[in-house]
């Protein structure tokens, strides 16, 4: 199905590895029509409906065309150019007759040539453009000498940089207090680079990029998913279609994800492997290019969305959107993730330990220091003391030791918290262009690992004298304010500085620092005090995730939002891209059916038990004895009749757990796994791949044997670790079980605070609240991923167990998938419900 008007066909078929599911040329046509027009499209096509090859081959389809059509033009343009040409016919060159507009037809001649001329001294430059960058490509691929002549010649220049180092130290030995200013040539690099002007155009300490080879003239295709795993997937597809050979594929990541050294790798925090990069990296400038790439000339850019959706990182990336394609694949939690990426948390272990770290800093290098970097640092140092103070300690002060005296959650706006922190006069926009600018962050990392602690590394006996008097120099500085108080950085707390430093504090805290730049209506700022200071934390809460959507959809040509299960898609349209700025005309619905049979889904929303105790799992009822023991009957006659594997969802951990207990104690649990062998989902992440293992042979095995057990039954947690990228596909998940409404917790002051931002800033639909709609939203999008799980090819089949008689409330039964929605029976009593169910699965056995 189709709404909105997305569809235009493109000019012949499809190219595509097979023939098509009807389905997925409309999805390709739609697709087409929505980049040809420029739209802001939503899209939605079932796991299992090829959804990957039709964004591949849609999409390449429309830019194989666009190349075609600008490439002609621009041919068009240099052949008018070439013969000295202006294009314009002789009637629109006749002087003497005027155009609609009342101008002379001769102005508008003059005004067309000169545009022409000017667009054809554009495409010459630019392939002037073009031949550089081939050859610069070229010289690096093929001139190996020059390249190790460069390498030797940078070798030998530190070499004598360091032997004049030497030289120095040696004069210097016996200058008394003067020694400790002198610098090793390794130390220089932690040294803060000038910081000439707050409007200052070029990064310091950074290298300009040669524009002249930028490749301003492709058009790209930018494809963002949530896991390397799924980037890794659709980097296949690609290849495996008909336009694997003839595409130009990136794939950007962290160094975390595509670090291939593994002595980096095993380094294991993404802030140690980074610097380590960069270290090897020094004095590399070199672009390096892929052979296999030249010649190709549609280019598909494959990245992770967080890359994409947070702006600092995209720039750093060189990811330039003006004009380009976005498609941002399984974005059913785009919201969520665009909320997370701008929301930053940071505790006072981390506010403390910034602040000793940079407090030594500044001490070390503070007559190597200009001005504007010791203002700047000091700031930084004010607004970290003022943010301990907020919490309730001192900053100068052991963290771990302050008890706060008033514990709990309080929400403040950002101006607030400013002005009660006597932080309102700091101009933070200058400061985070600083922070940015200057690699603070980056330069008080080294510097920490350099000398903040025991484990510095220590290579000659020299350098261990050096080190020992600057190690009692710091330590001085830590225990100066406060003898009986420590440091994150002093011995009783090690194991603590041992956590903080897979990160570098000052690096986190620069992102709450960027979050308090949001208009002050957009966020809050979350005071949570426990226990101690160092235990407490501050966090600012996104309430806005458009305002940082917005520039994604005003640059782009245009953006496909994409997914397997998109519904309810109200919150896109109207929190995100309504919000965002998008005129409602550009913004374009598709919604395709699956490829399963009618008769492959059976799907139920159970109203009562087979006591006919009516199934109602809110939070006053749910916890019920009588409620618990009608959905363990439920189960049990389920796993009669249902073969292979079932799986059954629950709200939250804490449920599951209580309902599997209590089944324990009346012994419906025994009853249960006489039938099916029971398996729980476990909380560690590390622990799923076991358990899916054991669940699946467990399965495979009662098939082959036969006798009374008859498969497994997989108890899980809706938004858990097999809620969403795991495939019960045929005989692992023959049928799904939904136990209740999963309802976020709307007792969190997160959330309280979100519901009343939407109640003050939405407009009331359908005589319901804006924050009733956020929860009910909430909810259906958990319930659609998780039952969405079973059905994951064309000749599947599974049946669906909705046990809520609200399910068939009109406004929940409307935010089911289409697929899903338009296939579901009502049954108000358990016997016409399982005699469906017993009859389903008997005749989908026959069939197979």
């Amino acid at each position: 199905m189709e709404s909105g008007a997305a569809a235009g066909r493109a000019p012949g078929r499809f190219p595509f590895p097979y023939t098509p599911y009807r389905i997925q040329e409309q999805f390709m046509e739609a697709l087409y029509g929505a980049l040809e027009a420029g739209r802001v499209g939503i899209f939605e096509s079932p796991t299992g409906t090829g959804k990957s090859l039709s964004l591949i081959c849609g999409a390449l389809s429309w830019l194989r065309d666009w190349e075609e059509k600008r490439r002609q033009e621009e041919a068009r343009l240099l052949a008018l150019g070439a013969d000295g040409q202006d294009g314009l016919t002789p009637q629109q060159a006749r002087p003497g007759s005027a155009d609609t507009a009342g101008q002379p037809d001769w102005v508008t001649a003059f005004v067309q040539k000169k545009e022409e001329r000017d667009m054809v001294d554009r495409l010459k430059e630019e392939q002037i453009r073009r031949k550089k960058q081939k050859d610069h490509l070229e010289k690096i691929r093929h001139d190996v000498h020059l390249k190790y002549a460069a390498k030797r010649k940078r070798c030998e220049e530190d070499e004598a940089k360091r032997l004049l180092q030497l030289s120095k130290e040696a004069l210097s030995q016996g200058a008394g207090e003067g020694a400790l200013d002198q610098l090793d040539h390794n130390e220089e690099e932690l040294i803060l680079a000038e910081y000439e002007s707050d409007d200052e155009k070029k990064v310091v300490s950074g290298l300009e990029e040669d524009d002249d080879l930028e490749e301003e003239h492709v058009t790209k295709i930018y494809y963002c998913s949530r896991t390397h795993s799924q980037l890794s997937q659709f980097v296949r597809e690609v290849q495996k279609s008909p336009f694997g050979k003839d595409t130009r594929l990136v794939a950007l990541g962290s160094r975390q994800s595509l670090c291939v050294n593994e002595e980096v790798r095993r380094l294991g925090a993404l802030q140690l492997i980074n610097d380590r990069c960069m270290e090897m990296q020094k004095n590399k400038h070199e672009k390096k290019s892929n052979e296999e790439n030249e010649g190709k000339k549609r280019c598909l850019v494959v990245l992770p969305y967080q890359m994409l959706l947070h702006e600092p990182t995209r720039n750093a990336a060189g990811i330039k959107l003006k004009d380009q394609v976005v498609i941002i694949d399984e974005a059913h939690n785009l919201i969520d993730t665009i909320t997370c990426i701008h929301s930053a948390e940071i505790s006072g272990s981390q506010l403390c330990c910034a602040h000793s770290q940079l407090s030594q800093y500044m001490e070390r290098y503070r007559k190597r220091l200009k001005a504007k970097n010791l203002m700047y640092i000091k700031q930084i140092l004010y607004l970290l003391q003022q943010f301990v103070a907020m919490l309730g300690g001192n900053v100068n002060q052991n963290p771990g030791c302050q008890a706060v005296s008033q514990t709990g959650t309080v929400l403040k706006s950002i101006n607030d918290f400013l002005f009660q922190s006597q932080t309102d006069n700091i101009n933070l926009f200058k400061v985070q262009r600083y922070c940015e600018k200057s690699l603070i962050s980056r330069k008080l990392f080294g510097f920490v690992e350099r000398y903040g602690g025991p484990a510095s590394a220590v290579k000659t006996n020299k350098e261990n004298q050096k080190l020992a008097g600057l190690q009692n120099f710091l330590l001085t500085l830590q225990q100066g304010s406060d003898k009986e108080a420590g440091t994150p950085l002093s011995p009783p707390l090690e194991a603590e500085h041992d956590q903080l430093r897979t990160a570098s504090p000052l690096m986190q805290i620069e992102g709450f620092l960027s979050a308090l730049t949001n208009a002050n209506q957009d966020g809050r700022v979350i005071l949570n005090r426990q226990g101690t200071v160092g235990q407490s934390s501050l966090k600012f809460l996104l309430l806005n995730p458009a305002v940082h959507f917005a520039k994604v959809v005003e640059e782009c040509r245009a953006v496909i939002i994409a997914g397997g299960t998109m519904q309810p898609v109200a919150d896109f349209r109207e929190e995100l891209l309504y919000c965002a700025g998008v005129d409602p005309v550009r913004i374009v619905e598709f919604s395709c059916g699956h490829v399963i049979p009618p008769e492959n889904i059976l799907p139920i929303i159970l109203c009562s038990g087979p006591s006919n105790q009516q199934l109602e799992f809110t939070y006053q009822t749910r916890d019920l004895p009588q409620m618990m023991d009608e959905t363990g009957r439920v189960l049990c006659n389920l796993c009669n009749v249902i073969p292979g594997g079932v799986v059954c969802f629950f709200p939250s951990y804490e449920y599951e757990k209580q309902v599997y207990g209590h089944w324990e104690k009346t012994g419906l649990l025994s009853r249960l796994a006489a039938k099916k062998k029971i398996f729980q989902e476990p909380k560690k992440a590390n622990q799923v791949e076991q358990v899916l293992v054991e669940y699946a042979k467990c399965i495979k095995r009662c098939s082959q044997t036969g006798g009374q057990m008859t498969g497994a039954l997989l108890l899980s947690v809706v938004g858990g670790k097999m809620s969403e990228g795991i495939n019960f596909s045929d005989d692992l998940g023959r049928c799904v079980i939904m136990v209740g409404m999963p309802y976020p917790n709307i007792r969190s002051p997160e959330l309280q605070e979100k519901m009343t931002w939407l109640d003050k800033t939405r407009h009331r639909a359908a005589d319901q609240a804006p924050s009733r709609v956020l929860i009910e939203n909430l909810c259906m999008k958990a319930v659609n991923q998780s039952i969405g799980r079973a059905i994951r090819h064309q000749k599947d089949f599974a049946s669906v167990l909705l046990l809520d008689h609200r399910y068939a409330r009109p406004a929940i039964f409307n935010k089911l998938p289409q697929w899903i929605r338009e296939r579901t029976q009502v049954k108000p009593a358990f016997g016409s419900a399982f005699a469906e169910l017993r009859k389903f699965h008997r005749d989908r056995l026959d069939a197979l």
